[in-house]
This record gives C-alpha cells, sequence and structure tokens, in this order.
C-alpha cells in the first residue's frame, strides 16, 4: 500500500514538472502539456480510489442533525 501511494504522488509529481515545462517555453507544447495533464490526473485519480468514503450510517445521523 505505502509503494502505491509514493507511486502516486510520483505520478502527480512528474506529471505537474511536464505540464510545466510544456508551458514554460515561448510556445507552447500542446501534445507535452496534454501528456503531462493526463499523467497528473492519473496519479490524482489513483490517489483518490484509496480514500473511503464516509459509512452511510454516519451520513444519515449528520442529515437528522441538521434537521433539528
Amino acid at each position: 500500500m505505502l509503494k502505491s501511494r509514493r507511486f502516486n504522488f510520483i505520478l502527480i509529481f512528474v506529471g505537474g514538472i511536464i505540464a510545466l515545462y510544456a508551458n514554460a517555453e515561448e510556445q507552447q507544447e500542446m501534445y507535452i502539456l496534454l501528456i503531462g495533464i493526463m499523467i497528473l490526473m492519473f496519479g490524482l485519480y489513483r490517489l483518490s480510489r484509496g480514500i473511503s468514503s464516509k459509512n452511510k450510517n454516519s451520513q444519515e445521523h449528520t442529515n437528522l442533525d441538521e434537521e433539528e
């Protein structure tokens, strides 16, 4: 699990660096920018997939508290 999480952070970092590099030149390299953004988004997707959602019971309890 820890290796997978590190890999996700590496993907995010590399994608961000590639996107910044493509944007820094005078004439933007559109394909390099798209590849960088795709790598960045893929890393973010993999990272967010590992985060669990709230339990349904805790959401119902929160909604009941708000109604009162």
